[in-house]
């Protein structure tokens, strides 16, 4: 299966304003990643050559900022690397670069002077390790000496090294026999080896490094960093030679020591492993490819397919599955994981990698809640959300979709689907309960827009969201439809009579005026500001209004909310709406759900969409052309290479803001071309939904 391929020419390099925008990332399915721009230049405290997950996939740590190159022909030195400082770019090696490509691992092609450089980034799958190759071609008529400058950190990825506070200069160790070097700082050893040339000790530290882009965001921007000295290679008039760094890191040196020598120590054998790890990704292409009949590889579509592979993450803890939210930030997020499964797992047929991630999350369940976030080992699960849970029983009727696994259900999950709930009803934490109406109700700061700014809720959204109401009725349905499959008659009667009554309340959100939804409904006032959340009532299972009102929703969200990235989460017409996503924090938190473009929310536009219009080959062709294809073709050769931002300014040019990947950007638009675009279903829907 071929691979894609994102491809920029030195006239696209040259283009620096552009080029210095464009980030790649690749993981290691622990939770830790490379990544940089494609000039290599590190532009976020985010970026890095080897950021660690010392606890997977938490406690993500800055190791390997960078290897920098440089060409020493005759007298002359060329340097290739290139870092930001405040007052400017030193060096600007960057305009050697001729070409760089992404397929699926990052290479920068670099030429000075005859000399060709050739540059390749992979991380090995499940190890806390990164292996550059390179090849050098000397067409010059001198030796060449090739010299690889590590700068290494020892810090936490959300925070910045200021060495006058610390910490202390690293501790080297060498093995001239086996040109490794050894750095270790207090809970944290990385460990660099060298195949084909010497290491050389010239310890210095460079400071203030700039981070434009933590600049921008009205973050911490400055940084310094460790050179901690220099492998060497020399290159005979005439030949081409390759040679290699692999860098590894842990928490102690002897965890390190073991991981390093699990590494090819070999040129030969570091190229099978690269290989390797392509084939991984080509199998995985061939997959998802073979288990659809029709559906043809396209580049744009093979790129989201392997995006989805990156969230995908094993834990500390043997035999467990979780969800990455988002890279570079963003950890283990219950409401973002079970919005993503179906696009990540079950479209991609990764049932038993589903079946882990439920049972993470189970055992975590509490109050009848789902926690919403999951932290590293030193915290506890947080709970501060009120439709985690009902995405939770959402994914179930998904997966049921697929597998027809009433089984596992029945052994792993029913309980807890029964508790979230009876909780639901009888009441829990942070105000969420039935009303006497049959919707449920809740506290502020519950629901997906849930930014503050100083402690205050920007989108409070307190008493009944209408997101919400679709949700709980679903769920109320999914529930029904097991305990009917598991013959537990009495349960499903009382879970239908809670759907039929919440179901007759739900005529409270109508606004006949404009012809659409409320957005929130309160005991004491009515928000009806216009918002996508009302799409969820339109494109869900199981949902509460007709296919005349629904089709009133789409029409008017595809009207005020439809961009070419996604909807917006606020109306231009809104004295509140903010169209672009700048400046600090807590500008940023203002807009964040005021205006600024989510492309989630495609998934569910477009099933609602094909649902209320019907699905004859003209309404399916539009809403590729008009909804997805927009989308994709600009996000995998945009930001973030291969993958789908977080969000994008609700103004146009939408430019791409947040994450460079996110993990229901990417996996409810894959879902939607998919299930109802390409309208492959899943295997056991008809079945399962006529329970």
């Amino acid at each position: 299966m071929k691979l894609p391929a994102s491809t920029f020419t030195h006239e696209a390099l040259a283009r620096f304003d552009e080029a210095i925008r464009k980030e790649w990332i690749i993981t290691n399915g622990l939770g830790g990643y490379a990544s940089s721009t494609i000039l290599d230049i590190n532009t976020r405290k985010y970026h890095g050559l080897l950021v660690a997950a010392f606890h997977p996939p938490s406690d993500r740590r800055v190791c390997l900022e960078k290897l920098d190159e440089e060409v020493n022909v005759g007298n002359s030195v060329y340097p290739l690397g290139a870092s930001e400082f405040q007052n400017g770019i030193f060096p600007q090696g960057y305009g050697f670069l001729r070409e760089f490509t992404m397929s699926p691992f990052p290479k920068h092609f670099c030429t000075v002077q005859n000399v060709d450089v050739e540059k390749s980034v992979f991380m090995p799958f499940e190890r806390n390790a990164v292996i550059v190759l390179y090849r050098i071609l000397n067409r010059s008529s001198d030796e060449v000496k090739i010299r690889v400058f590590p700068y290494v950190n020892f810090r936490h990825f959300h925070s910045v090294t200021d060495k006058w506070k610390g910490p202390a200069e690293p501790l080297q160790k060498t093995d001239s026999s086996k040109n490794s070097i050894s750095l270790s700082m207090p809970k944290t050893t990385l460990i660099m080896n060298a195949i084909g040339g010497p290491y050389s000790i010239r310890g210095k530290w460079v400071e203030d490094i700039y981070y434009r882009e933590e600049a921008a965001r009205g973050e911490s921007c400055l940084d310094d960093w460790y050179q901690s000295g220099f492998f060497e290679f020399k290159i005979e008039a005439g030949r081409t030679e390759n040679f290699a760094v692999t860098a590894v890191a842990d928490k102690d040196e002897e965890t390190a020591q073991k991981l390093m020598t699990e590494m090819p120590i070999t040129i030969y054998d570091l190229m099978g492993m690269y290989e390797r790890e392509r084939a991984r990704r080509e199998a995985f292409l061939a997959r998802f490819y073979g288990m659809r009949v029709g559906l043809l590889p396209t580049d744009w579509l093979s790129q989201i397919v392997l995006a989805s592979d990156a969230f995908v993450v094993k834990s500390a803890v043997a035999g467990e599955k979780s969800v990455i939210a988002g890279y570079h930030w963003f950890e283990c997020w219950g409401r973002d994981a079970f919005v993503s499964l179906p696009g990540l797992l079950l479209v991609t047929g990764r049932f038993e990698d589903a079946r882990k991630v439920f049972l993470v999350f189970t055992k975590h369940c509490k109050h009848g809640l789902i926690p919403n976030f999951v932290p590293d080992r030193a915290g506890e699960p947080v709970y501060n959300s009120v439709d985690a849970s009902l995405w939770f029983l959402n994914a179930v009727l998904q997966y049921l979709k697929y597998t027809g696994d009433f089984e596992f259900v029945k052994k792993q999950l029913w309980n807890v689907m029964k508790s979230i709930v009876d909780s639901h009803v009888t009441g829990t934490i942070f105000g969420i309960h039935v009303d006497k109406d049959g919707l449920l109700c809740h506290g502020p700061q519950l629901t997906w827009m849930d930014a503050t700014v100083d402690g205050v809720p920007v989108t409070p959204r307190v008493g009944k969201a209408v997101e919400i109401q679709a949700l709980w009725y679903n769920g109320l349905r999914i529930i029904e439809l097991v305990a009917r499959k598991l013959e537990e008659s009495s349960e499903a009667d009382k879970y239908s009579q809670a759907a039929e009554k919440a179901r007759a309340s739900f005529a409270k959100f109508w606004n006949a005026e404009r012809g659409c939804l409320f957005d929130v409904v309160d005991n004491s006032k009515i928000d009806s500001s216009m918002r996508p959340n009302q799409i969820f009532a339109a494109a869900l299972d199981f949902c509460m209004i007709d296919r005349e009102m629904a089709e009133k929703v789409v029409d008017i969200v595809q009207r005020d909310l439809l961009t070419p990235c996604g909807l917006r989460t606020l109306a231009k017409s809104d004295s509140k709406y903010a169209g672009v996503y700048a400046g600090d924090r807590r500008n940023r938190d203002r807009a964040y759900h005021n205006g600024t473009v989510w492309p989630w929310l495609l998934g569910p536009f477009v099933k609602a969409f094909l649902k209320t219009k019907g699905y004859s080959d003209f309404r399916l062709d539009f809403a590729l052309k008009n909804f997805l294809l927009p989308l994709f073709t600009r996000s995998v050769s945009g930001v973030g290479l291969g993958t789908v931002n977080e969000i994008f300014d609700g103004d146009a040019p939408y430019a791409s803001r947040g994450c460079v990947a996110q993990a229901w950007s990417v996996a409810e638009p894959l879902r939607a071309y998919v299930e109802d675009v390409r309208q492959i279903k899943p295997k056991f829907e008809k079945e399962v939904l006529t329970v």
